[in-house]
């Protein structure tokens, strides 16, 4: 059973930093690329970044690109997403995700993740 678990969430001012955490458990982590993607109150779910199965491959929405890293640490089975110059539009529910499969190096598409975290709240005032 495939589980994923987000922590580092909270309350920042816009211009701030914050670390989110995701711990996979359930597989083995380094065979699989990760997600992470943010739902805002009424809105779908929206792709923000991806990391392939190594970790030397990433991916990022144009929205958060210069600003959001993706990283990984196989050795803990953990992925990570540094956010910095957070904006109030980066308010949202954040979620770590990982497919079922591994065919290809990186998913962008919910619909392409199998597997979701509970969520972790990130709020941005300005």
């Amino acid at each position: 059973q495939v589980q994923l678990v987000e922590s580092g969430g909270g309350l920042v001012q816009a211009g701030g930093s914050l670390r989110l955490s995701c711990a996979a458990s359930g597989r083995t982590f380094s065979n699989y690329a990760m997600g992470w993607f943010r739902q805002a109150p009424g809105k779908e779910r929206d792709f923000v970044a991806t990391i392939s199965r190594s970790g030397t491959i990433t991916y990022y929405a144009d929205s958060v690109k210069g600003r959001f890293t993706i990283s990984r640490d196989n050795a803990k089975n953990m992925v990570y997403l540094q956010m910095s110059s957070l904006k109030p539009e980066d308010t949202a529910v954040y979620y770590c995700a990982t497919p079922r499969y591994s065919s290809r190096t990186y998913y962008i598409a919910p619909s392409e993740y199998d597997y979701w975290g509970q969520g972790t709240q990130v709020t941005v005032s300005s």
